[in-house]
């Protein structure tokens, strides 16, 4: 047990005790030696102004009347709490661009001080903790914040989108509902006023953006998991269908322990293949993760998802037909 547990174990003993509590029973419960317990006991005391009365004879109590008065001051976490924490805010600050570096900057230092307090140094080695983002995209910090406060705020927004597969550029209005961290990207899920739909918006994509003071319109939560968390990935929906994968017995070993998706369905096969079950509806999304395989996995169903697994793989190869050096 570290300092800051103690000092928690010995506000909550000294708190809910009728009578002193001896030393000799404070050292069983905090699993430390005499000297620690007066050292605890004289940070209690003259650091955090705690009521402490009492001697090592009689034992050691909050003064009569004080007990419900005094709370610990400031933010008191076990050292599991701390770390989980920590890690948790390495992981925000280093997805996303960055994009929520600023914001988190007080944080930071609070964080590092308490840290510093447990290791008993002036400095933390936040850097030991090690977040590498994999394919994430630029964010634009004025859109990411207008989008992120008018989902908590719960206000329509209004923004300028550039589709990724036309490039076309559309202004929206919609009512936010969430906000979602996906594959180091962030999404928006809305409903889009205009199409009268719910809709998914990569915030990397959006500029201009502007919170109204409309209210937004909420949406149940079950019309919103069934539209937006039935299917495969980011770009959900309705299912249109089933995939059935399957894949070598190399990659069996990694994909039995993936999470595709909630409802999947995966069962080793006699020959050590892996079958691999998913509802989608979209296929572009579900073809880049299972061409990600390569020779190791291969669509077995629908046929029409077959086929254009099957088209993507010979458009690949024309690649490779001649010299780069001769086009």
């Amino acid at each position: 047990m570290d300092k800051i547990e103690r000092i928690t174990a010995l506000h909550r003993i000294l708190k809910g005790a009728r009578y002193p509590v001896t030393v000799k029973r404070l050292q069983d419960e905090l699993g430390c030696s005499r000297a620690t317990v007066y050292r605890d006991l004289a940070y209690l005391r003259d650091a955090l102004m705690a009521p402490v009365e009492g001697d090592g004879e009689a034992g050691f109590r909050y003064a009569a009347g004080q007990t419900d008065r005094f709370e610990l001051p400031g933010l008191w976490l076990s050292s599991d709490e701390l770390y989980a924490l920590v890690a948790s805010q390495q992981l925000l600050l280093r997805t996303g661009g960055g994009v929520l570096a600023g914001a988190l900057a007080p944080l930071q230092k609070r964080l590092e001080g308490l840290l510093a307090d447990h290791a008993g140094t002036e400095r933390w080695p936040v850097e030991r903790v090690r977040v590498i983002a994999h394919r994430g995209r630029k964010l634009d910090q004025a859109a990411f914040r207008c989008v992120a406060s008018t989902v908590l705020e719960r206000r329509q927004l209004s923004f300028e989108y550039r589709a990724r597969s036309t490039d076309e550029r559309t202004r929206r209005i919609v009512s936010p509902q969430r906000i979602t961290h996906y594959r180091d990207n962030w999404y928006l899920d809305a409903w889009d006023h205009g199409r009268q739909a719910l809709r998914s918006f990569a915030v990397d994509r959006i500029s201009s953006a502007r919170a109204l003071d409309a209210p937004a319109i909420e949406m149940g939560k079950d019309e919103l998991s069934q539209h937006l968390a039935s299917s495969y990935g980011i770009f959900s929906g309705e299912p249109k269908g089933w995939a059935t994968i399957l894949f070598s017995p190399k990659a069996a070993r990694w994909v039995a322990d993936e999470q595709w998706h909630a409802r999947q369905e995966g069962r080793f096969l006699a020959d050590g293949r892996y079958e691999l079950k998913v509802p989608y509806s979209a296929s572009r999304e579900l073809l880049m993760d299972v061409l990600h395989y390569g020779a190791d996995a291969e669509i077995v169903g629908p046929p029409m998802l077959r086929e254009q697994a099957k088209s993507l793989l010979e458009l690949a190869l024309t690649n490779y037909e001649n010299d780069p050096g001769k086009r």
